[in-house]
């Protein structure tokens, strides 16, 4: 069910909004190919403000593409951009399909060119995101020897423990942040192989905190369990916000299957004044 709501803020230029999560990593869309605010990072400050604004974990922007289908920026809730977010680009998906742009779309991304197919809408909607070559190596930072690092057009350290509710994982992603190696950020997942096909997965994401559900942190951790913990595709990935699906050969482009949940959509008004 889609839940309409109106939000004023004076006689400015109006933008259509749309709520969105995947797994529960929520995200509010924009279509700027017809209102862009002046400053996105302040708007995506403002309203992924959960006690100001609508609330989540970051903004996705939909642009015009002069080499794809639209191209998608994810600015997290802190403002900052990231390269990608695969949770994120399924909810661009459903909400391009929902638009009548079709059931495939290809993303111009920073992280490179990024393909999605919807591939069920009832009872869930299902995505399908062909997420890239994952690229691992040590992660070489002192204080985490057991931490691995996976480049997907977006870094990822990985870290295997007995029980990830158990890891700090909120102090653990602060200090890494602070790591030199890492002027833009890094992403850190706490994950448990619970079986050949099943990793249990907890997410420390930059710019938004703990969040209930990685994309691309999901696809970091799968493949380092491919690699490192002999697991088998596919992978079942259990995220506190529910459950995503991880294909990889081990060697080729990786793929991440998932829902996309609109939650509501709404009306706000722009303003040339800073909403930060």
């Amino acid at each position: 069910m889609v839940y309409e709501a109106r939000i004023t803020m004076g006689s400015f230029a109006r933008a259509r909004l749309t709520k969105m999560h995947g797994a529960k990593n929520d995200f509010v869309v924009l279509d700027a190919r017809s209102t862009e605010p002046p400053d996105l990072a302040g708007f995506a400050r403002w309203i992924c403000d959960r006690h100001a604004g609508i609330g989540a974990d970051g903004l996705l922007v939909l642009e015009r593409s002069a080499s794809a289908g639209v191209r998608m920026r994810t600015i997290n809730a802190d403002g900052g951009e990231a390269e990608m977010c695969g949770n994120g680009i399924r909810c661009a998906a459903r909400w391009l399909d929902e638009a009548g742009e079709g059931e495939r779309i290809n993303f111009e991304t920073a992280a490179g060119s990024i393909e999605t197919t919807i591939v069920a809408r009832a009872p869930a909607y299902l995505v399908r995101v062909a997420i890239g070559i994952p690229r691992l190596s040590e992660l070489d930072v002192p204080w985490l020897p057991q931490g691995l690092f996976v480049e997907l057009g977006n870094p990822h350290a990985v870290v295997f423990c007995d029980d990830p509710g158990a890891f700090d994982l909120q102090e653990g992603a602060a200090r890494l942040q602070r790591e030199r190696r890492f002027p833009n950020g890094i992403n850190l997942h706490a994950a448990a192989l619970t079986s050949p096909r099943t990793l249990v997965v907890r997410h420390g994401e930059r710019g938004a905190g703990l969040t209930m559900a990685c994309g691309t942190g999901a696809v970091a951790c799968a493949a380092a369990a491919i690699l490192r913990k002999g697991a088998a595709s596919p992978i079942e990935v259990m995220v506190p916000g529910g459950r995503l699906v991880v294909e990889w050969n081990g060697r080729g482009e990786a793929y991440l299957t998932g829902p996309a949940v609109r939650v509501f959509d709404t009306e706000i008004a722009l303003s040339d004044a800073s909403l930060a």
